[in-house]
């Protein structure tokens, strides 16, 4: 008796006919609906511009330092957004500059973020960006000359391999050897200027600085004085060659 008053599954043909068109209706409602939607995408967000130091400083209870890491970390992530990654270069280099500013600002003895501006940011593969980033290391150079030399040095070998720009590289270089004068400036960087202008041809102007260099006597360091010597040696077998080639 009880088995009887359990309800059986009943055949769909039992189904009366207007239910079934009303089903098979919806359903081909709901697929053109969602046919219709636009696809689900990830959208990359601008890089918003930083706060002042001072309210990263307050909203991290006195803590520049730690909170310059923090930083750090998520500029250089901001790249990878969830869904998407934004590639490098098209990031608004003004505002790059800005977070890179705050960041030193927070933690002035810290170098990171010139390391990104030169390895990270300064090597996407545009040109402008390059020289922007290059642009922005002279800027932080010439501010503290003896403490971003070496970033200085890298943007020398950028313009003169990555960009060709000679003249670019010049301008480094000799902003090197004329405002990187500290103890802890090593001489292959103070001398990166001989090189250049070697490379472009400037033989002349290198042997003559050169030649200065040793004449003026505040060179001291004995392998510095070597390898000058050595350099003007080498030139001056060029300024040979080069004139027996003109006398033919």
């Amino acid at each position: 008796m009880i088995r009887d008053l359990i309800d059986k599954d009943r055949p769909v043909g039992d189904v009366p006919l207007l239910i079934r068109v009303l089903l098979l209706v919806a359903l081909a409602m709901q697929v053109a609906w969602h046919s219709m939607q636009d696809p689900v995408m990830a959208k990359a967000e601008d890089l918003p511009h930083p706060m002042t130091p001072r309210a990263y400083t307050m909203s991290s209870f006195g803590e520049p330092i730690a909170t310059a890491k923090i930083l750090n970390l998520w500029l250089q992530a901001f790249d990878n957004q969830p869904g998407l990654s934004i590639p490098l270069h098209s990031l608004d280099y003004g505002i790059v500059s800005e977070w890179l500013d705050t960041i030193l600002e927070l933690d002035p003895r810290g170098h990171y973020p010139m390391l990104v501006a030169a390895r990270v940011y300064g090597s996407v593969s545009n040109r402008e960006k390059q020289r922007e980033m290059m642009e922005y290391i002279f800027y932080k150079f010439n501010e503290t000359p003896d403490k971003h030399w070496r970033w200085l040095a890298h943007a020398v070998i950028t313009a003169k391999h990555e960009l060709r720009d000679m003249e670019l590289a010049l301008k480094y270089a000799d902003a090197l050897a004329e405002k990187a004068t500290g103890a802890n400036v090593p001489y292959w960087a103070k001398d990166m200027k001989i090189i250049v202008l070697e490379d472009m041809g400037e033989v002349e102007a290198a042997k003559v600085l050169v030649g200065g260099l040793i004449a003026s006597g505040e060179i001291t360091d004995p392998y510095e004085l070597n390898f000058l010597e050595n350099k003007i040696r080498v030139l001056e077998e060029k300024l040979s060659k080069s004139q027996q080639g003109v006398d033919n």
